[in-house]
């Protein structure tokens, strides 16, 4: 009798969420589904762990077509379910991946809350969190229309779109800097659908503090993304175990604050995950940036990343996030351009204290004769560099490409962000040159760049002077400035002037590309981050060492 009066309790139980009753677990035949007691929803097959059913304020936002999944399902999975300590936990382990997904739902509170944990690559080479949505709900994606598909039609790659007024789209244009992105959704009336990446969500992702990545796609579904790890301009390799907590909240349209309490994780026995009492910080001053330029801290090694920013225009205190406890690589950026480094070790509970300094100062500063843009790591002061984003190369919207520039008389914004060999035309320097320039045997030609294509590297030419071909880069097997990407490894070229090369009065510097590759916006390129020529200053030196 007591048995079957406790398996009457535990049905009772079970079933006690049905139709909003309040915050619980109720196993169906093929899914778990979770009432959060705060407005949303969700049902978790049994099979393979996708999300079926997105149910929120008796609204339902799940697409018909596929399913909410880790990439676009994981497969046949042990999928698992339990209450603990006042929260649920769903655990969904890929029989054929080396991957274990969590979800976990809060009392009185619209948000899946996840983690993920991989032990290796997860093919096909990405690990991402797809939700896809009902797009006539959500028809908004974030940042617009740089991704909404309505009518277009695919011109490169299966990503890339043309549309009749002459416009582009692509997934890619949605991504913002990790620094950045700590909050993006997908909005329509009266709901708000936004993945939350809080404190340490990137700390085993790749790439950075200004690697950037897809965060929605307007198709026949509303596409949101969260990329832990992908190949779009990759940089390093993969790093293995927790990713998150991170989450995935809905509102009433209210973009959510991004200081997430995850802090409950502590209690849920999530592989990988290590509290805040395991973790340790380091802190101190960051100084010599100037106050034009964002000062950017980022700690790295194999298996963690982080990043936070300082005052800039002298020395700016900082203070990391929890870090998990190692030796890391600290480095410090004028903007996206690495102008120190150094290394910290990071201990359980422990607080360090760490100064770090540029090693650019105006004391060692050469002297400059001009420059065009700023070694900041960023192309965006230069022409069409406040587009690149956001659209192709190719879009209607985009200015010329190559182009003139005269020194002392046009802006950044008229010499071209990226160069191509076979589109577009070189770029040109026209620039005047005093006797003592002219006669100088110390001229340095240097060229910023911030991420190459096929091999894509300056050529160089003033007057009838060529300077040598440096060489390839190093190759990143990715599409770039095409899909509005414009960080890679950064690379910085240097050519030594012979002197007689310059003339008293005017001289022309044409810059170019070396590189094969395929037509147009796919050939070899690479784009800019700053041109200059040192040497003894004269009038048209810039006033700013930096």
């Amino acid at each position: 009798m007591r048995s079957f009066a406790s398996a009457v309790a535990v049905a009772a139980w079970m079933t006690r969420v049905v139709d909003g009753a309040g915050f619980g677990l109720t196993t169906k035949s093929g899914s778990y589904s979770v009432d959060t007691n705060g407005g949303l929803t969700f049902d978790v097959s049994r099979t393979n762990g996708d999300i079926t059913s997105l149910q929120f304020n008796g609204a339902q936002y799940q697409g018909t077509s596929k399913m909410s999944a880790i990439n676009s399902g994981i497969g046949t999975s042990t999928v698992t379910a339990e209450t603990i300590n006042g929260y649920i936990k769903i655990t969904v382990v890929a029989k054929s991946l080396p991957l274990t997904q969590y979800f976990v739902a809060k009392p009185d509170d619209p948000t899946i809350y996840m983690a993920t944990y991989i032990t290796g690559e997860v093919d096909p080479g990405e690990l991402r969190w797809l939700a896809r949505l009902k797009r006539a709900a959500v028809p908004t994606g974030w940042h617009g229309d740089v991704a909404n598909l309505d009518g277009c039609t695919a011109f490169e790659g299966k990503d890339t779109f043309k549309c009749p007024n002459g416009q582009t789209r692509c997934k890619m244009y949605t991504s913002d800097r990790f620094i950045d992105d700590q909050v993006h959704g997908v909005t329509g009336s009266n709901i708000g659908i936004w993945m939350i990446m809080p404190g340490t969500a990137y700390e085993t992702s790749s790439g950075g503090p200004f690697m950037r990545d897809i965060n929605s796609q307007s198709g026949d579904d509303q596409e949101l993304y969260w990329y832990m790890n992908s190949g779009h301009v990759r940089t390093e390799p993969w790093r293995f175990g927790l990713m998150g907590p991170y989450a995935m909240r809905f509102t009433t349209g209210a973009k959510p604050a991004a200081n997430l309490d995850t802090s409950f994780f502590d209690s849920l026995s999530i592989q990988g995950y290590v509290p805040a009492s395991k973790r340790g910080t380091v802190s101190g001053t960051a100084s010599g940036i100037p106050s034009n330029f964002q000062t950017v801290l980022h700690w790295h090694n194999n298996a963690s990343q982080y990043w936070t920013t300082a005052a800039s225009g002298g020395s700016g205190s900082y203070a990391s996030p929890l870090m998990k406890p190692g030796t890391y690589t600290m480095k410090l950026y004028r903007g996206e351009y690495k102008v120190a480094q150094d290394t910290v070790t990071i201990t359980a509970g422990g607080t360090t204290t760490k100064n770090i300094a540029s090693t650019e100062t105006k004391a060692n500063a050469p002297s400059v004769i001009w420059r065009i843009g700023s070694f900041d790591g960023q192309p965006f002061e230069l022409k069409n560099g406040d587009k690149i984003e956001r659209m192709h190369p190719s879009d209607v919207r985009m200015g010329t490409w190559g182009g003139d520039y005269t020194v002392g008389k046009s802006s950044a914004k008229d010499f071209p962000m990226a160069l191509f060999a076979k589109q577009g035309g070189v770029a040109t320097v026209t620039f005047n040159a005093d006797a003592t320039q002219a006669a100088a045997d110390d001229v340095v030609l240097r060229v910023g760049t911030t991420l190459s294509f096929k091999g894509g590297r300056p050529s160089v030419k003033i007057n009838s002077w060529s300077g040598k071909d440096p060489g390839a880069p190093t190759l990143i097997d990715s599409r770039g400035v095409t899909r509005g990407a414009y960080r890679g490894y950064g690379d910085v070229y240097t050519w030594k002037v012979p002197a007689g090369t310059l003339r008293a009065g005017s001289n022309t510097l044409t810059l170019g590309v070396t590189g094969s590759g395929d037509a147009a916006f796919l050939s070899a390129n690479y784009i800019i981050d700053a041109v200059e020529l040192q040497g003894p200053s004269g009038a048209d030196s810039p006033a700013s060492w930096t």
